[in-house]
């Protein structure tokens, strides 16, 4: 939005050369001259690539929806939807991420099988990592722990309705104590990591396992990679 107000300015100011030299003006106009305006400043901040197809494209999705007509509610529906969605993810940098069933198969590969390991996945979205693991090993302790009302609200239902033994929590990983657990599962953010390093490195027990997918940890190299994915993303394991 910051960046849209940026280029207002510009774009009233092209507008009024426009309209000067007598060339045919329109609302259409308008939005073009906007969101190309916008999508020059998203580059020049180098914001990543995607942003810049939306900063393109939203003046003109503002002025379809102002041609449709919508109703005001719609809007409103559409703002607590991505609310319960992405929520706090203003504040942990971590947006919603899914892992596949290729990922699920490689965590499972590494539990230990000589005894019931208690997992737990960070920002567990949909549930699809808890829900399979439950499913494949049955004596697992297994749960999933998300921030975002949504997402929880559907893993959760999906538990209760497949009647296993998956959990689900609402909250914050930081609460979790990690020393619970023998294998901690996260799919986060580059950002979110080096916090999550401190913690682990203070609270996960001798013989437990980190397993991140994608993402790194800056203060240690891995002690194993697994390249579960075709599009050969790693996951990466670390032993305490």
């Amino acid at each position: 939005m910051l960046i849209q107000c940026g280029a207002m300015p510009l774009t009233l100011a092209i507008i009024y050369v426009m309209a000067s030299f007598r060339y045919p003006v329109d609302y259409l106009t308008v939005a073009v001259v906007q969101g190309l305006l916008a999508a020059f400043l998203t580059w020049k901040l180098a914001l990543a690539g995607w942003w810049r197809a939306i900063q393109l494209l939203f003046p003109l999705a503002v002025l379809t929806a102002l041609a449709l007509q919508l109703p005001s509610w719609l809007f409103g529906a559409a703002f607590l939807l991505l609310l319960g969605w992405y929520w706090s993810t203003f504040r942990t940098q971590v947006p919603y991420y899914p892992s596949g069933p290729a990922v699920w198969d490689a965590v499972r590969q590494l539990l230990p099988a000589d005894r019931p390991p208690r997992v737990i996945d960070i920002g567990s979205g949909l549930g699809g990592l808890v829900m399979y693991l439950s499913r494949t090993r049955p004596d697992a302790v297994v749960a999933g722990i998300e921030l975002a009302p949504l997402p929880f609200l559907y893993s959760w239902l999906r538990a209760k309705l497949a009647g296993g033994r998956a959990q689900f929590l609402l909250g914050d990983y930081e609460k979790l104590d990690f020393s619970r657990y023998d294998l901690v599962f996260a799919y986060l953010s580059p950002a979110a990591m080096p916090g999550l390093w401190r913690k682990v490195s203070a609270e996960m027990r001798p013989g437990a396992m980190l397993a991140s997918y994608e993402f790194i940890v800056p203060e240690r190299s891995p002690d194993r990679i697994v390249h579960a994915t075709e599009g050969d993303v790693p996951l990466y394991i670390w032993y305490f």
